[in-house]
């Protein structure tokens, strides 16, 4: 037997922004009448086809959504007025059958109200919140007047209400979808101590990193409430459908729905320096946080203008130097600094060699290798040191791979550092990697010295050219680093901790990557002391 082909009733029961209407067409010539069922939108009031892509891809338009903004905002407008009296609480009959098809209730969160995350829900589904604290017990029994609508509400007679039972939702992952968008998880497990989740919102996976994606759908102190990608099978190489059953997908010329809403209160932002400086300076100025993945800007100006908006905000911006919170750097740090067993530190050694590589576009859009690997290598340098920047660097590169030559970019670069202190310090960072990725680093004092190795559970160091007895990538290397510095950022929107990097630290860092990656064209070391480099444009393009 084949399929049963899908009836337009079963459309718009899979669909619940869809309705099927009857129309009676009279023939001119016999008189006869007959009823005719078309299937429309009940938003944007036009038929549509009866064929799946067609569907989804007008439930994803930008007619569709500014239609159904319209019509939650009417919705809005009513249940402030209904919402006015002070005995105004939601009622559910307990043991009834649509009890299990009510939405969860929304959770207060900092800086998200009931009338500013009722904008984030589509009628047909937002329930009537309380605005003073009502028992179980009264709750459950009191009667309730729901609405009959299934576009518009009515003017309730009462001031108990009853949710309307929420409809099941398209199996596509990938729409516009408001289900339940600001519903937010308790804090426990690694989140414990944030109490109920943070609003997020992420801008870029395509050019995100897969770790800190995973952390943003497992971390318990958060929601992810919007992603924000133009790239849209992106998504499905980093997150699952379960991951996203309550996260909002669109397109970045709908970002301003993201900044208007208030229950969002921080901005993730993976995007290339080029675009993310952009969507910082928004984001600050519409009161978010940021956590901006790679760096703000190549642009010292710029940068500066980040900073000084988030301290004119009031509000965090935290940049991705995610190996500060590796836990492995952590036991360094903690040893070099507070049980001062190595004595004076003499030199610091790092390995970086990535795998798998990255695209030579997403090298290319960084800033290249310089900017997006070597600049966390210089930072954990200067951070053990306790030294914002060396007096003299020295680096020498090339390019193995044809397309990186081609771009005028190196994919080995070898940098040697000089600090006051006397220390000496080289990196080693390479995109050529053939089993596993390589993450070494060591420190070398005085009293005695320390090693990070790559992890292995064996405990044996492989150099052959058989399989390697522990594969692992970059991105699952660094997953707890990852983890941590979130965890960092929904702190310092509670509250609780300021930025972990500051203007001063961001821009020192900085000037070092651009003397390093100087250095490697003019093929001479750069004295930091003496020679004034030219930090309008940090980066600059070789033709």
């Amino acid at each position: 037997m084949g399929r049963k082909k899908k009836t337009l009733h079963d459309y718009a029961a899979e669909f619940h922004d869809l309705a099927v209407k009857r129309h009676v067409v009279e023939q001119h010539d016999s008189g006869e009448r007959t009823r005719v069922e078309i299937l429309y939108c009940k938003s944007c009031e036009v038929p549509v086809r009866v064929r799946r892509d067609r569907i989804l891809e007008h439930l994803a338009s930008a007619r569709h959504y500014r239609n159904r903004r319209l019509i939650k905002q009417q919705w809005d407008r009513k249940l402030v007025l209904v919402s006015a009296p002070s005995d105004l609480h939601l009622s559910v009959k307990l043991g009834s059958s649509s009890l299990t098809s009510q939405p969860p209730l929304l959770m207060d969160s900092p800086g998200c109200s009931v009338s500013s995350c009722s904008s984030s829900l589509p009628p047909s589904s937002l329930p009537l919140l309380s605005s003073s604290k009502s028992s179980t017990s009264s709750a459950a029994t009191s009667e309730a007047t729901p609405s009959t609508s299934d576009n518009q509400p009515q003017n309730f007679s009462s001031g108990r209400v009853r949710s309307p039972p929420l409809p099941g939702w398209a199996t596509n992952p990938w729409l516009e979808r408001t289900t339940n968008s600001v519903g937010v998880r308790a804090g426990a497990g690694g989140g414990a101590g944030l109490g109920v989740g943070v609003g997020l919102a992420l801008f870029g996976v395509s050019t995100g990193s897969r770790a800190l994606c995973h952390s943003l759908v497992v971390e318990n102190g958060c929601q992810l409430l919007y992603i924000v990608e133009d790239q849209r099978w992106e998504l499905e190489g980093v997150f699952s459908q379960e991951h996203l059953t309550h996260t909002r997908v669109l397109r970045s010329l709908d970002t301003d729905i993201v900044l208007r809403d208030q229950c969002v209160s921080g901005v993730v932002v993976c995007s290339p320096p080029d675009e993310a400086s952009v969507i910082v300076l928004d984001a600050l100025r519409a009161g978010k946080g940021v956590f901006c993945e790679k760096l703000p800007s190549l642009n010292r100006h710029i940068a500066e203008s980040c900073f000084d908006e988030a301290s004119r905000c009031g509000k965090p911006l935290v940049c991705g130097f995610f190996k500060r919170f590796d836990p492995a750097l952590q036991f360094l740090y903690k040893r070099v600094h507070e049980n001062e067993t190595l004595g004076r530190i003499q030199r610091i050694s790092t390995v970086s060699r990535m795998y798998p590589p990255l695209s030579v576009a997403a090298i290319k859009s960084s800033g290249g290798i310089f900017y997006n690997t070597a600049v966390h290598d210089i930072d954990v340098i200067c951070w053990l040191l306790g030294e914002s920047a060396p007096d003299t660097i020295f680096s020498l590169g090339h390019a193995f791979c044809r397309e990186m030559a081609a771009v005028k970019e190196p994919d080995l670069i070898s940098v040697s550092m000089k600090f006051p202190s006397g220390a000496i310090a080289s990196l080693d960072t390479s995109q050529h990697c053939n089993k596993s990725c390589d993450q070494r680093l060591e420190v070398h004092g005085t009293e005695g010295s320390l090693q990070m190795d790559n992890r292995n559970p064996l405990g044996i160091s492989d150099h052959s050219t058989s399989a390697a007895l522990c594969l692992q990538d970059t991105a699952e290397r660094y997953r707890d680093a990852y983890r941590e510095l979130l965890r960092h950022f929904l702190r310092t929107l509670r509250g609780r901790e300021s930025p972990f990097f500051t203007k001063e630290q961001y821009l020192w860092t900085i000037q070092v990557v651009a003397a390093a990656e100087q250095s490697w064209r003019n093929g001479s070391a750069v004295d930091l002391r003496n020679e004034a480099l030219d930090t309008t444009i940090i980066k600059t393009e070789v033709q």
